[in-house]
């Protein structure tokens, strides 16, 4: 049975664990889903992926594009879509249209959108009540980089009052699940305490009701690690491997 946002609630209810990882692809997608991820998330670090120095390039039709192919690989997995920079921000009415076409033309079933000001938290409140399942995304930003740079968040008391009470205000406002990212494990701790809907941690310690990392990251394929990834394989070295001892045996007529 496919994976819905009520049931990441009622798992957060019972203590289990949520498992989130990333897929801009169908073969990610359907690998990742056969081997029961719970959530996937269509990151808009696709950026990354296609050569950009940051997220905030991407755009809402490369998204979509990648977002129909990684739908086609999942039979399971609850697939969230990471709205992009600047497709969300300026009214209500463009977070609708684009949320909008997630759901229609990708067919993912709930989107990703970051912040957790009064505006953002209004439009969070419009989405979920046109049917738009939400989730939030507080604490280091990415889409704010040039704002906020790549540093922990909430690390004074000050500022971690402050990501305490924009969690409240999005699980209010409808968010079925909040990401919360590079902010200290125990304020990641009174938040997850706090809330009814599941926080998903990514650099926010162990006691975040799920964790999510991005899948190259983990598999060793990325250029730059950020400091609380972990790499499980290092498919960078196995497929530059692959690939010479493919040449080897064409350049030496081994192969075929």
């Amino acid at each position: 049975m496919p994976i819905t946002t009520q049931q990441l609630i009622q798992w957060k209810q019972q203590g289990r664990k949520i498992v989130a990882l990333t897929a801009w692809d169908y073969i990610t997608g359907r690998l990742l889903d056969a081997a029961g991820i719970d959530l996937i998330l269509v990151g808009d670090t696709l950026a990354i992926a296609l050569g950009y120095e940051t997220t905030l390039p991407v755009t809402l039709e490369e998204m979509i594009h990648h977002a129909k192919a990684v739908r086609r690989g999942v039979k399971r997995a609850l697939v969230v879509f990471d709205l992009p920079f600047l497709t969300y921000q300026e009214s209500v009415q463009q977070a609708m249209h684009s949320a909008g076409r997630a759901l229609k033309e990708a067919g993912v079933q709930a989107v990703k959108i970051e912040g957790g000001h009064p505006a953002i938290v209004e439009t969070v409140t419009q989405l979920v009540r046109a049917g738009i399942p939400v989730m939030g995304h507080i604490g280091l930003t990415p889409q704010s980089i040039h704002q906020l740079g790549l540093k922990q968040q909430g690390k004074s008391p000050t500022a971690g009052e402050k990501l305490i009470a924009e969690a409240i205000a999005l699980e209010a406002a409808g968010a079925f699940s909040i990401v919360l990212e590079h902010i200290p494990s125990d304020l990641a701790a009174q938040i997850s305490q706090k809330l009814t809907i599941p926080t998903i941690g990514i650099g926010a310690g162990s006691e975040c009701d799920g964790q999510v990392l991005v899948t190259s990251d983990v598999l060793g394929l990325s250029e730059r690690q950020p400091p609380f990834a972990k790499v499980y394989v290092n498919l960078s070295e196995a497929i530059a491997q692959a690939v010479q001892d493919y040449a080897v045996e064409v350049r030496e007529r081994k192969f075929p």
